[in-house]
């Protein structure tokens, strides 16, 4: 039996493909012997840069010869990027073997399809005990599939913003619900929160986690960084300074993201050396982050323009990611597609200074808006254009040697185009 032919068979277990809820999963992780117990966590939770501050702890642990076990969601590419054992994705067999075990024991109870794929990790990794789990908090934490541990190493608090509006009632689609959600179920350990956009939402967690008697590790009072003219970082915390190289990703929030996975290590009672974190930070693997696409099919149409993928979907996102391009001084184009549920206008309106923008449909992605809307949507903006594909417009922008072409909106459309390419 094919692997995705039990995918689709898991997704038709509950009539919603979301619904906030601990009960289902507590009840098949029992079936199956608790198999979340006694493990080692990190716990990583906000709207963005978790994926990045993953993958810098994970490459940092790696440089100390420490083995790790990571969750993450959504994947880019393959299902297989959101199970990783032993430091490498799960196989198509066993990943097939695994999931047709948990569905066997689930016996057709209603379960989502996050809350049975999240069992099926826990169980998985209950065969590397000795191994740190590092886990992604899905849509928020609270209630996320995700929580059902009782204790962990660290919790991660990373960047927070407006997103995944439409999954709370209207009278409280506020950033304080949204830290409340993120952060009040967080556990008794030690609490790394990470660089925000604004004092105000630093503040806003605080108050979030007053209660909380985990150690706090916040940026600015408790951990920071700085960036010295001649390209490296000087880091500094409670154990000290550390001048480090500018990790292997581009953007200054990538320069954020890594200094709070430095915190975090720094925390934990591992035996990991400044040189380890040295090394680590100039080997993080991150995809459809603002990344460089500089081979394939995609590439091929824009020979003389640096193409780049980024997944960023919220304001949050969006603004960081201008932030990244008005350093550059080129011409910008940008190239959008984004799910239906987004904030459109408010997503684009980051953007300052666009060449072009032109809007396509996301492939194989039926919550997506049409292109044709979202550019009707968009239509107070230049230049602006519709596509129905991402090799229709890529061909028809009209760029200059050197100018540069940026798609993004959505991981889904990321993944898209990763393998079109």
């Amino acid at each position: 039996m094919t692997l995705q032919t039990i995918l689709n068979r898991l997704q038709k277990l509950h009539p919603k493909e979301i619904d906030l809820s601990l009960d289902r999963v507590r009840n098949l992780c029992k079936k199956l012997g608790n198999p979340q117990k006694d493990l080692k966590y990190i716990s990583v939770v906000g709207t963005n840069g978790k994926y990045s501050t993953i993958q810098a702890i994970r490459a940092i642990l790696k440089q100390a010869n420490i083995k790790c076990n990571i969750y993450t969601s959504p994947h880019i590419q393959r299902i297989n990027e959101r199970f990783v054992f032993n430091d490498e994705e799960i196989s198509d067999s066993d990943l097939s073997d695994l999931l047709t075990k948990v569905e066997e024991v689930n016996n057709g109870e209603e379960i989502t399809y996050f809350e049975i794929l999240t069992a099926a990790y826990f169980f998985h990794a209950s065969k590397y005990k000795e191994n740190i789990n590092i886990i992604e908090s899905g849509l928020f934490h609270r209630f996320d599939a995700t929580n059902i541990i009782d204790n962990n190493l660290l919790s991660i608090v990373t960047a927070i913003g407006l997103d995944h509006l439409d999954w709370l009632p209207k009278n409280e689609q506020t950033i304080e619900k949204i830290i409340f959600e993120k952060t009040s179920a967080l556990l008794n350990s030690k609490i790394v929160v990470a660089k925000q956009s604004s004092e105000d939402i630093q503040n806003l967690i605080k108050h979030s986690i007053s209660s909380n008697k985990s150690k706090k590790i916040t940026f600015n009072d408790n951990f920071s960084y700085s960036i010295n003219e001649n390209g490296f970082i000087y880091y500094e915390d409670e154990f000290g300074g550390v001048k480090l190289p500018k990790p292997n990703l581009m953007g200054q929030f990538q320069i954020d993201n890594s200094a709070t996975a430095v915190a975090a290590v720094r925390n934990l009672d591992l035996d990991v050396t400044d040189e380890n974190i040295k090394s680590g930070i100039t080997k993080i693997k991150s995809i459809a982050r603002l990344q460089e696409i500089k081979s394939g099919k995609l590439k091929d149409l824009c020979k003389n323009n640096q193409l780049f993928v980024d997944g960023s979907h919220n304001p949050l996102g969006a603004k960081v990611l201008n932030d990244y391009l008005q350093t550059l001084n080129c011409k910008k184009h940008i190239i959008l597609g984004m799910m239906a549920n987004k904030d459109h206008q408010e997503y684009i309106s980051y953007f300052k200074n666009i060449s072009s923008l032109t809007t396509i449909d996301i492939p194989n992605q039926p919550n997506s808006i049409k292109g044709e809307d979202l550019k009707n949507k968009l239509n107070n903006l230049p230049n602006l254009n519709y596509k129905e594909s991402v090799e229709d417009a890529l061909k028809s922008i009209s760029a200059d040697n050197e100018d540069i072409i940026l798609i993004t909106g959505s991981l889904y459309l990321a993944g898209e185009v990763l393998n079109l390419n």
